[in-house]
Order: C-alpha cells, then structure tokens, then sequence
C-alpha cells in the first residue's frame, strides 16, 4: 500500500525519494505561509465587516430618526410649533383620538382661544379611515400637528413628553361601539385598557404631571334602571364587553389618583353621556386645576371627579329615524324587532345637575339642531 507521502507526491522517475521529502517540506512550507496569510486577510475582513455592520447600523438609526412616522427634527419642531401656547394663563394639550369627530371639534376649539395642542391618532380603520385624514387635513391647515401612532407604543409616547411638556391631556381615544365587540373583544381590551395603562404610566413619571380628563361612556350604567342616570348611581351591572373595559377604566384611574407615592396630578374623570359637546370637554379642562405631582410623586391630594354630559333630552329611536328622513329627504326601510342580547341597553338619560353647577355646563342644542347642521 502506498505511504501518504507518495499518495501525496507520487514518484517521479528520474528523481530521488530524499527530492521528494524536501519538496514536501517546501509545499508545507508554503501552505503554512498561504494559511497565515489567508488568517490576516480573515481577521481584517471580520474587522472591516464589523466595522461596517456598526456604521450601517448608526445610518439606519439616523434614517429611522429622519423618515420614520414620528421622530427627527422636523417632527420636533411642529410638535412645538403645534403645542405653542397663544394667550395668557392658556394650556397645552395633548389630545388623544383627535382624528374623531369630537376630538377635532375640540382641538379646533382650543386652538381657537389660544391654547396648544397637538393631537394623536391610531386611524384604525374600524370606520373609513377617509373621514380621519379628511379632518387631519382640516385641522393641520389650522396650525393643529397629528402625531399617527398606537397609545400602547411607549416609545412615541414618551417622545411626546420629552419635547413637549404638556399641562393636560384630553384622553378620548378608545375602541368604541357596543355590538363590535362580540366580533374584535381583544381590541376592546387593547385600546381601551391597556393603551389607558399605558398612558398612565408616562403622565405618571412626566416632570410636571399633566392634569388629565377622560372620556368614559353611558355604557357603563349598564343595567341601572334608575333614571336619569346620576353620577352616584351603581356600574356594577355591564351589559356589554365595551362597558366593562370603560367600567375598568375608571377603577384604573381610580387606583392610580389613590396610590402613595405615584403621580396624581387633578385628576377629573368624566363620563360622556348622549351628545357630547365641545363645550362640555373645554370646562373639564378648564375646571381641572394643576398637577399635585412630578416625577411619579405628588404633593398632595389629587381631585377624582366624575361628570355627566349630556343633554339630558332622550329621544326615541323611531323620532331620530324621522328626523333623518326629513333632512336627507330618504324614507328609511323600516325593519322592527326586539333588542337583540349584543350589550345595547334600552334607554340612556343623564341626568346633569352636576356638571351644570359645578362646570357651568349648559347644553343648547337639540338633536333636530344637531342633525341638520
């Protein structure tokens, strides 16, 4: 059997075998030199990789900071721009949902008087996202910046709060809708309970705590068979899933203007029942006081208040049909049958005394208004 050696090198006539183990040396030789060479090359290339890995890396980062759906400079400067109190004693607000219809009619009202404020909006598309970005449109040709984003991202909230240190925020944003929620119950439970959670926590550690208002729902009455619905009156009866994450919402909140040591600033919360009017969400602002806290701390005792607003003028469901018919000149096609068990109540009255003596709060339109303007 032939050796490795003259498996490697086979004979050659002519030549020595003493020749060959010295060409073998000479081509281990050689390999050995090729090796560590080819090593250096390796541990360069590695060099250079990592090196160029770490650049890329610090380019995305700047692209992200540049062309991502918030962040970068620009962003920053409209956010300020946006949140730039105009009149004296004047607040700066951040305002969730601001793309809905009550949300754009109070970031209007509130760049109006001259107050700062800058609007986010996730545009789900739970109704045409079109009419969202048409009222987006609308209120940024006023000076009103929205930031597109999910309350449950911590990172755009807590960019918010570092360039912009707002006094309140008006928190309308939810899932709404009682019957959608036998069809998407994790949205409720996303956007109604843990986007709260969320938002607490950054108003909580902000320096200074901004006052917040919340938007509850008449939902959370439930079952209560007292009427008009008072702000004393029980929720412990939901009828819906929808009901029950706004009924937590406000033990949430609860919990959170209780505990020592964390955050409540004047914290109001406040239950928005029927037809809900601009004018009702500025005095919950206006009536909100200043923050007791900073820091995740607070100086003192923090208000929890709740208010119904309404307009205390229930209107049955075939007298709404007929309105609509009138104004949009179309016969409904009528189909009458029993309440179905999806979590609709059978009647919502609010009764708002409350809110009328310590708000100021007084209602001026009907519904027959309302609808035809």
């Amino acid at each position: 059997m032939p050796s490795l050696e003259d498996a490697l090198f086979p004979s050659t006539p002519g030549k020595f075998k003493i020749e060959r183990v010295h060409n073998m040396n000479r081509q281990f030789q050689r390999c050995f030199a090729s090796t560590s060479t080819m090593f250096l090359w390796a541990l360069f290339l590695i060099a250079l990789t990592a090196s160029y890995s770490s650049l890329q890396s610090l380019v995305d980062s700047g692209n992200h900071y540049f062309t991502a759906s918030w962040g970068g400079i620009q962003w920053e400067k409209q956010i300020r721009n946006s949140a730039q109190i105009q009149r004296p004693g004047g607040m700066s607000v951040l305002l969730t949902g601001a793309a809905g219809f009550i949300g754009s009619h109070v970031s209007l009202a509130l760049k109006k008087r001259g107050d700062g404020v800058v609007g986010l909006d996730n545009f789900n598309n739970y109704y045409d996202p079109s009419l969202k970005k048409a009222r987006q449109s609308l209120l940024n040709r006023q000076g009103i910046f929205f930031v597109e984003g999910d309350l449950n991202d911590v990172g755009v909230l807590a960019k918010l709060f570092d360039v912009v240190a707002f006094t309140h925020v008006l928190h309308l944003a939810a899932q709404a809708e009682v019957r959608y929620a036998m069809e998407n119950p994790n949205s409720y439970v996303h956007s109604n309970i843990g986007a709260l959670v969320t938002l607490l926590e950054i108003c909580k550690s902000a320096d200074p705590q901004p006052a917040v208002v919340w938007a509850s729902s008449s939902s959370v009455y439930g079952l209560n068979e007292h009427v008009p619905f008072s702000e004393s009156d029980r929720t412990d009866r939901p009828a819906s899933l929808y009901a029950a994450t706004k009924k937590a919402g406000g033990e949430i909140i609860h919990s959170y203007n209780h505990m020592t040591m964390v955050f409540r600033p004047d914290r109001s919360c406040y239950r928005f029942t029927g037809s809900t009017g601009r004018i009702g969400c500025l005095r919950s602002l206006d009536t909100s006081g200043e923050s007791t806290g900073s820091g995740g701390k607070k100086r003192g005792p923090a208000p929890y208040r709740n208010f119904n607003l309404g307009n205390t003028s229930p209107v049955k469901v075939p007298t709404l049909v007929s309105i609509l018919e009138k104004h949009l000149k179309v016969e409904a096609k009528k189909k009458i049958v029993d309440i179905p068990v999806n979590g609709d109540v059978p009647f919502t009255h609010a009764n708002i005394s409350l809110a009328r003596r310590e708000l100021g709060y007084k209602p001026t339109t009907d519904l027959q208004t309302g609808l035809k303007k």
